[in-house]
């Protein structure tokens, strides 16, 4: 039997916009104005509007929830929902009100509540204004929302965090297409990845000013996607060792360390694309690392040298240094078009050991989507997904290797409980324990939903 810590928590993971639905809601996020926009641009032309009703629908939710065995449900608060004025950070009531009711709800269900404060939902109206995350002032903003979320819900939310993958507003919005506004700019994509983790840094230091006490915790959530050498040759090491400091130690050594890698700093600055930084703002970075840590992993990052020398008249990109590699032979979520790699799980324990300090963390995200689950209903109309039970057992029994050699990990939240809206993607992939019938919002357990409940009453498998 494949077992687990005590006191292991068995979560599930969410957000506010891919759930909620617009109702209500008096602003846009930048996925909303895109959507409206756009809707071309998102799978089925299916948008945030509704979204799985969570808005309408948290208590039968947070019900079906703790049947599937959900002990810790990690899910965001909208800024566009709680903060009428983002100058001020007025509140807006019926926000406030909205997740008072949810946050007691979960407390009701004996669900453990882990609050979000970023998913990806920046106000478009602060993108128009002040260009977003490129933006110091933006911090700003984002700080005094953070403390208005601390003063009204810090009393019964003991576990926190600043922002859900950070790198991949960078990437997304900066580098390469896939989130609005589609800004194709390298050295803005370095200023965004800085004045982002300054802002985390900040909020982490309003939040023990706030809300003090040895059970209250903040931590960030980084996807930490490994980056394997394609070869043992010098050029592909290279590679992979640019890969991991921009991929993931852009962020998880400031949150964690508390400064950036120098090796990457020096490469930056080589480059003259090296952020704008004062002493002051490395100075909080340094004074205000995360208690714990949130890692999500879905699958591992492949990389080989690239095709043509960094040293060509190119625009600054962070893949001059290096290529993606597909594995020959490797193992695929056809669907989503990841690969799977469970081993990872073990090798992120390890290197969170090893590297920085065995700080306490979970799993905050791992999962399979899968499209076309109607295929795999039986005849009472329950989803069989052997497959999603299958992955979970593969990622876990990788990650007990990890914990039993030592590395501090102390939860794993599936994504997700219910089936969400995956931006672009829509509800193309299903990644829920609970289906979601987005015609009815009639939602039912599938398969996987009762082995998790089983697995998480004995803590293991």
């Amino acid at each position: 039997m494949v077992t687990f810590p005590t006191n292991f928590v068995w979560g599930a993971a969410t957000s506010g916009p891919q759930t909620e639905g617009n109702f209500h809601k008096q602003h846009q996020n930048v996925f909303d104005y895109w959507f409206a926009t756009e809707p071309d641009q998102f799978d089925q032309g299916v948008g945030p509007d509704t979204a799985s009703n969570f808005y309408n629908d948290y208590e039968q939710d947070l019900a079906l929830m703790a049947q599937a065995g959900i002990q810790g449900l990690r899910t965001s608060i909208q800024w566009t929902r709680l903060i009428d004025d983002f100058e001020t950070a007025n509140l807006n009531q019926d926000g406030v009100a909205f997740y008072n009711h949810v946050i007691d709800a979960m407390l009701a269900h004996h669900i453990t509540p882990y609050i979000n404060l970023h998913h990806f939902d920046l106000p478009v109206e602060l993108y128009d204004k002040y260009h977003g995350w490129e933006s110091k002032h933006v911090v700003e903003l984002f700080v005094k929302f953070a403390e208005q979320c601390f003063k009204l819900f810090g009393d019964r939310v003991d576990h926190w965090f600043t922002f859900n993958e950070p790198k991949v507003v960078v990437d997304g919005q900066y580098l390469y297409g896939w989130h609005y506004p589609q800004v194709i700019d390298g050295p803005k994509a370095v200023q965004v990845a800085y004045n982002m983790n300054l802002a985390s840094a900040k909020a982490v230091a309003r939040f023990h000013e706030i809300c003090p006490g040895a059970n209250k915790q903040i931590g960030i959530i980084l996807n930490l996607t490994p980056a394997y050498a394609a070869s043992d040759d010098p050029a592909d090491q290279a590679a992979a060792e640019f890969a991991e400091l921009w991929s993931n130690k852009l962020f998880l050594d400031p949150a964690v360390l508390g400064q950036f890698p120098q090796p990457l700093v020096d490469r930056l600055a080589a480059d003259g694309v090296l952020w704008d930084a004062t002493p002051q703002e490395l100075a909080i970075i340094a004074a205000n690392p995360v208690d714990y840590l949130g890692v999500n992993y879905y699958h591992p990052f492949r990389v080989q040298r690239p095709d043509i020398s960094p040293k060509s008249l190119q625009p600054w990109m962070p893949d001059i240094y290096f290529k993606e590699y597909e594995l020959p032979g490797r193992i695929m979520n056809v669907d989503r078009g990841w690969e799977i790699y469970p081993q990872a799980m073990t090798d992120i324990a390890q290197n969170i050991q090893e590297n920085y300090g065995n700080i306490p963390w979970l799993i905050s995200e791992n999962g399979m989507g899968v499209a076309g689950e109607e295929r795999f209903m039986d005849e009472h109309g329950v989803v069989q997904d052997d497959y999603r039970i299958d992955f979970m057992k593969e990622h876990l029994t990788a990650l007990a290797k990890g914990i039993e050699a030592g590395s501090n990990c102390q939860g794993y939240f599936v994504w997700s409980g219910i089936d969400c809206w995956s931006w672009n993607h829509a509800y193309h992939n299903r990644y829920g324990l609970i289906r979601d019938d987005i015609h009815t919002q009639t939602k039912t357990l599938k398969k996987s939903a009762g082995w998790f409940a089983a697995t998480g009453s004995r803590n293991g498998f």
